[in-house]
């Protein structure tokens, strides 16, 4: 792997996970020493991550990374809600019915999973990236699937949001079940709808987490 995909790579992963935190400094000398790489495949890095949105210029000649400010999270939903609930709409008239059937014996098992500790958070996520997958492919649309790929790469850091209230990622699950039931159901109107509130629910929820952590002084990671 060249060394500035490796670098993009692991930058990429930190700010996702929160190592990195929105408003961070990213300076080519400090991330090439502490990356073990030299400043040019962290300078190819840097430019990738600016291009993806995650960094954004704090000076002339310094990236930081992105802010997760309520105006960049409400332009992130808007162009959720225009992606997804369509994509949900064309999944419900394309799909293999037997995908999302197994998709939904999955999602149902959520509950108990979400009350087994990270391996199960983790099994859970995994369950809803298998979703998300599954409605790119039936939406047999290449440019909708990009599209939606560029979108959830930053509701990555808006999920973090909900890892630690158990209440809110049941709630997203029960929601994400309405969803598979409608496309297995072949109602395109009732599976944008369901992929509406729960972008809604999830929306009103990252606002009021960033509230939250604002009022008690703390920058959102």
């Amino acid at each position: 792997m060249r060394a500035s995909e490796r670098a993009y790579r692991e930058l990429r992963e930190e700010i996702l996970d929160g190592v990195l935190a929105p408003g961070t400094a990213l300076a080519e000398v400090e991330q090439a020493t502490r990356l073990g790489v030299s400043r040019t495949p962290v300078r190819e890095a840097l430019a990738r991550l600016e291009a993806d949105g995650l960094a954004t210029a704090a000076s002339a000649r310094v990236l930081q990374v992105s802010e997760l400010s309520p105006a960049s999270i409400t332009a992130l939903y808007e162009l959720r809600e225009a992606l997804e609930e369509q994509a949900a709409r064309l999944a419900a008239t394309r799909r293999d019915p037997a995908r999302f059937t197994e998709l939904h014996e999955r999602l149902a098992a959520a509950p108990r999973l979400l009350d087994s500790g990270d391996d199960g958070l983790r099994t859970y996520y995994d369950t809803v990236d298998a979703l998300d997958a599954a409605i790119d492919a039936a939406t047999a649309n290449p440019m909708l699937v990009a599209a939606l790929r560029s979108a959830r790469l930053h509701s990555v850091r808006v999920r973090r949001l909900a890892r630690h209230n158990p209440d809110r990622l049941r709630a997203a699950a029960s929601e994400h079940l309405l969803i598979v039931e409608a496309i297995i159901a072949g109602d395109a109107s009732l599976a944008a709808h369901a992929s509406h509130v729960h972008l809604h629910m999830s929306l009103r929820h990252a606002l009021a987490s960033i509230e939250s952590r604002q009022s008690d002084g703390h920058r959102v990671a």
